[in-house]
Order: structure tokens, then C-alpha cells, then sequence
């Protein structure tokens, strides 16, 4: 079963995506906090299953408004500790092509100052293939639910609810983690988990395995993945442990050129309380 530790970022507020970024500011102190393995929270001023049925509408505008933007993605990977101090960079493009297929390509090519490991582009591919987690009404029936209480993030206060896949599969994966649905515009606003199937193993020479991600409000309509960090270990030949995070940062949304359906519309479930003043703040 998941470890039930969730790392919430605490730190100022930044407001909505745009096209132009400026300097990323100093990384946020990181809280920890704990969800039982059997919440018992109090009953939520929204009823458990009416949440669960908005915010999951709001994510089929969510994931149909990701697969139609094109976006920028810098990716990173960090020794950590005193024996390391290295990294490896590298940032590219998602895009669509004329015949509707998405693609990833390089756009600045790898530079690496690593010492104690090597990544390369083909573990680049690996990377960008790392499922983007989206809990819509197609997807619910494979999922069960577990409201789990409410957590404020940043200025935002969310609903907390434990996901694990109903049944597992040996030919995809299936996130297994927890979601923080922001309580007015009823969209999932951060996911922290992992992908698992019937196979053991991830089937990667990576190490990284649990993903938190921060979503970004994007056009002041919709609910992104901007933030994707992963924290974890590979055993040094010596006999110590190399301590590696990941952080994947998606910026520049911008629709794609081609001609195909409109862009969805904005949700449109919302409750009557007045809207929050920020968003949650991406670490850098």
C-alpha cells in the first residue's frame, strides 16, 4: 500500500500561467503531514459523492484542454547531498503533429555536470513517457475513493481523497496516491502517487517512482500540470545510497495550429462561495 506521506508545499502565492516566465523564486519550506491509512474525517460541508461527481466532470475539460495545448518542458535531475552535486538538464517541446499524433522533441540538448551517475536522451523518452494522471468520468469506474478530510494549500483549501486502482493490469498502469481538490472550483489541483500494474517493477533502469504534481490554472480556465518532482535512492557501488530528485516543469501553454475540434469549454460546476485569491506555488 502507498505510504501515506504527503509533502505540501508552503509558500506565497503565484498567479495564473502565462506565456512569458520570469525568475523562479527560492524553494518553499516543505511541510509534512500524514493521512491515516483509515481517515476518519468529518463529513465534508459538500457530500462526499457530489465532489466526487463534479470534480471528476471537470476532469474530462482538463485532460481533452492538456492533450490540445502545446507546451515547453525543462527537465532536471539533481544529485543531492555532499558526495554529489551535479545535474543533468534538458528541455523540449510536446506538440501535435498534422496527423494528430503527440510528440516530445528536444529543443535544448542534454548538458550534464553529473558525478556519481549518467542519463541520457534515450532515459529522456522514458521520462517524458511517465503517464500525466487525470481522474475522469471514463476513468472513475476503475478507481475506488476514500475522502480523506481537507488540507489547505497555499490559499487554497482543498478535499483530500485516497485513489487506488479496483484491479490491477498487466498491459497499463493505474495511479495509486492521493488527489486535492480545490473546494470552489472543484479541480484537482495537486496529485501525489504512483503508477502500478500487475508486473512488478517499473520496467526502467530509473529510479524514480512516487510523482507529486502541482497543476497550474491556466488561461484562468483551466486546471494544468505545471510541477512534477519525484525524490529517490540508488545504491552507490561503495555501499552508500545516491540520494537523485527529478522535477519536470511544463510551461508556455499555447493551443495547437490545427484545424480539428474547438477547445473545450470551461467548467462550469462551480459552488456559490467567492474565489480563492491565489493558486498553490510552484517549488522551484
Amino acid at each position: 500500500m502507498l505510504a501515506a506521506l504527503l509533502l505540501a508545499a508552503a509558500a506565497p502565492p503565484l498567479g495564473a500561467q502565462n506565456d512569458s516566465q520570469g525568475p523562479l523564486p527560492p524553494p518553499p519550506k516543505i511541510e509534512v503531514k500524514r493521512v491515516p491509512s483509515v481517515p476518519h474525517p468529518a463529513a465534508p460541508p459538500v457530500p462526499e459523492q457530489e465532489i466526487i461527481r463534479r470534480f471528476t466532470v471537470n476532469e474530462d475539460v482538463m485532460k481533452q484542454a492538456y492533450e490540445s495545448y502545446n507546451f515547453a518542458q525543462a527537465i532536471r535531475i539533481e544529485e543531492l547531498g555532499e558526495s554529489g552535486g551535479g545535474k543533468f538538464t534538458v528541455t523540449g517541446e510536446e506538440y501535435t503533429r498534422p496527423d494528430g499524433a503527440r510528440f516530445w522533441r528536444v529543443t535544448q540538448p542534454p548538458q550534464s555536470t553529473l558525478k556519481l551517475v549518467k542519463y541520457s536522451l534515450e532515459d529522456v523518452r522514458t521520462i517524458v513517457s511517465t503517464p500525466v494522471f487525470f481522474l475522469t468520468t471514463s476513468e472513475l469506474g476503475n478507481y475506488d475513493l476514500v475522502y480523506a478530510g481537507q488540507q489547505q494549500l497555499d490559499e487554497l483549501n482543498t478535499y483530500v481523497f485516497q485513489v487506488k486502482p479496483k484491479l490491477l493490469s498487466r498491459t497499463r498502469l493505474f495511479f495509486q496516491g492521493v488527489v486535492f481538490v480545490d473546494d470552489h472550483d472543484f479541480a484537482v489541483v495537486e496529485t501525489y502517487g504512483k503508477f502500478v500494474s500487475d508486473i512488478e517493477g517499473s520496467g526502467t533502469k530509473l529510479p524514480f517512482s512516487l510523482f507529486e504534481t502541482f497543476r497550474q490554472n491556466v488561461r484562468e480556465k483551466y486546471w494544468l500540470p505545471a510541477y512534477t518532482s519525484s525524490d529517490d535512492y540508488i545504491d552507490d557501488p561503495d555501499g552508500t545510497q545516491i540520494h537523485l530528485r527529478l522535477v519536470i516543469r511544463t510551461s508556455e501553454f499555447k493551443p495547437n495550429a490545427l484545424p480539428s475540434a474547438p477547445p473545450p469549454a470551461a467548467p462550469t460546476i462551480a459552488p456559490a462561495a467567492p474565489p480563492p485569491a491565489g493558486q498553490p506555488h510552484l517549488p522551484n
